[in-house]
């Protein structure tokens, strides 16, 4: 089946199994995809005691590897290989063990190659607990999984 024969949201979420079954990192982590859609993912962490730094809160390093991966995902929804050109992130609040982080990602703009793409990952209580903007560069001709 090529790409043009199914709906964006169909393809989305293709792609985004695809990607996640060969993402050893976010799986690693405890990742789970909530949504895929065009432009759009959102995935969810339960921070765990491995990944709390030496003041017993989540270290950001784990918090923007969720956003990242959540990036990554919405920005390859449409099945062109897209990579990170950068990324910015803004610790709002600390995580701590046991709670349950969820990034969004929304597609911003999409022009030619280059897109960009903003992040919210919130707990459980819908707290904001940081912000990614991150920046996107299309490979050209080349797809995420086969058509």
């Amino acid at each position: 089946m090529n790409d043009s024969a199914l709906d964006p949201r169909a393809l989305a979420e293709r792609v985004g199994a695809g990607m996640f079954a060969e993402d050893a990192a976010s799986r690693g982590l405890g990742m789970r995809i909530e949504a895929m859609g065009p432009g759009h993912a959102r995935l969810s962490m339960r921070v765990r005691a491995d990944m709390l730094n030496g003041f017993k809160i989540c270290h950001g390093g784990f918090i923007t590897a969720l956003a990242d991966s959540a990036f990554a995902f919405a920005c390859n929804s449409s099945n062109e290989l897209t990579l990170a050109a950068g990324i910015a992130v803004d610790f709002i609040a600390p995580a701590m063990e046991g709670d349950l982080l969820m990034a969004e990602a929304r597609e911003v703009v999409l022009a030619g190659r280059t897109g960009l793409y903003d992040v919210t990952v919130t707990n459980e209580k819908g707290q904001i607990v940081a912000t990614l903007r991150g920046r996107s560069h299309r490979a050209k001709n080349k797809r995420v999984i086969p058509t």
